[in-house]
């Protein structure tokens, strides 16, 4: 018995030495003068980097437009398949679960699963600036959005800062 937990304590340590935790997230304040709606987005991502090629992490966010509030989750795993310098491209897949509410209407829940690529820009060794374009892979109705297959529409663009600690 001593054996194994000695085992199963050097086997954890060895995965953890060359591990981090990151904190960061996006934040989004829009006005679109066609429809005259004002949109404002939070959401907070926390993770952990398995080291340099996978991490796993997850979002939480929060949407409000006029007449719209919606809340979502969304665990996904990050793959980095390539690193030079300061730079990294990488591809994030998971899932997600949605609820929105328009005002006097019935909440909606929703859910995705699929693929955003993605490129790093390691500022320094602590932050760094991550973008994704597009997403593959399956949507239905989540935050009110529903695709089935490959879509890079300006909703499927994103900024986020990481602290990595």
């Amino acid at each position: 018995m001593k054996k194994l937990v000695l085992t199963l304590v050097l086997v954890f340590g060895m995965l953890t030495a060359n591990a981090q935790f990151f904190v960061g997230g996006q934040f989004g304040l829009t006005y679109d003068t066609d429809t005259e709606n004002t949109t404002f987005r939070i959401a907070p991502e926390f993770g952990y980097a398995f080291n340099d090629a996978w991490t796993v992490a997850g979002t939480i966010g929060y949407t409000h437009m006029d007449n719209y509030n919606s809340f979502y989750i969304a665990p996904y795993a990050r793959w980095t398949f390539f690193t030079k310098d300061f730079l990294s491209l990488l591809v994030d897949g998971g899932f997600g679960f949605s609820t929105g509410k328009h005002k006097g209407f019935k909440a909606e829940n929703g859910f995705e699963i699929g693929f955003k690529p993605g490129i790093a820009f390691n500022l320094t060794e602590e932050f760094s600036l991550v973008a994704h374009y597009g997403f593959l892979g399956y949507r239905n109705q989540y935050n009110g959005n529903s695709v089935s297959g490959l879509s890079l529409s300006g909703n499927d663009l994103s900024f986020s800062l990481y602290y990595k600690f």
